[in-house]
């Protein structure tokens, strides 16, 4: 059962090799290179800060503010090596941006960041789907299109018989913490209908797989 929803060379002779190598890398000033090489440990706070554990001490940084408790900050007003170091962490997805903490995802456990005020249910990178993607349901085995991904729990989303998703006996082997994903099935797809006009449906999330035949 479905259940519905709406909703850097010489100047004199040039080295070919050495000023291709600089048009590749622009030059790294020495504050950067210690962010890059040294070693430290970027912890995120809750409230939206960092703290910096180093050989020389422990720091926090604020990349909103742009400042750290450092010295070389503090006195100098430079863009440390600290702050560097925590904006390379973020880029680079090691630790959560300002804005995200770390959560669960719903499917499998496994830590993913999410918005830091959405207490939601959430899918790691693995199990989430795109809109547009066209996925399989594991209880029928029909063609679906995804449409949206809530951040709605399974128990919490309301379908249009005013029912909770996960009171539906279909998706009993589903985790009722999953969120809930909408979808219309491939069947009802016309060339003169635009998919906002189809019927939704939604479900428990790992009731959907990607692997489609």
């Amino acid at each position: 059962m479905t259940h519905t929803r709406n909703t850097a060379a010489s100047p004199a002779e040039p080295n070919r090799s050495d000023t291709s190598r600089a048009a590749r890398s622009p030059p790294v000033d020495e504050r950067s290179e210690r962010a890059l090489s040294e070693s430290m440990t970027v912890r995120p706070l809750p409230d939206r800060r960092y703290v910096v554990d180093t050989d020389g001490g422990t720091y926090v940084v604020d990349l909103d503010a742009g400042s750290c408790t450092c010295p070389d900050h503090a006195i100098r007003g430079a863009r440390c090596k600290h702050l560097r170091r925590v904006a390379l962490s973020v880029t680079a997805g090691v630790v959560p941006a300002p804005d995200e903490r770390v959560g669960a995802c719903a499917v499998c456990g496994t830590a993913t960041f999410v918005p830091a005020d959405d207490r939601g249910s959430h899918l790691c990178d693995r199990h989430a789907f795109d809109p547009g993607t066209v996925v399989g349901d594991r209880e029928t085995g029909k063609r679906l299109v995804v449409t949206a991904v809530t951040t709605d729990r399974a128990d919490a989303y309301r379908t249009d018989a005013d029912r909770s998703l996960a009171d539906y006996e279909s998706n009993a082997a589903y985790g009722a913490h999953e969120p809930a994903v909408e979808a219309v099935y491939v069947e009802s797809l016309r060339p003169e209908t635009a998919l906002t006009d189809l019927k939704t449906y939604a479900f428990p999330a790992s009731r959907l797989t990607a692997s489609v035949d």
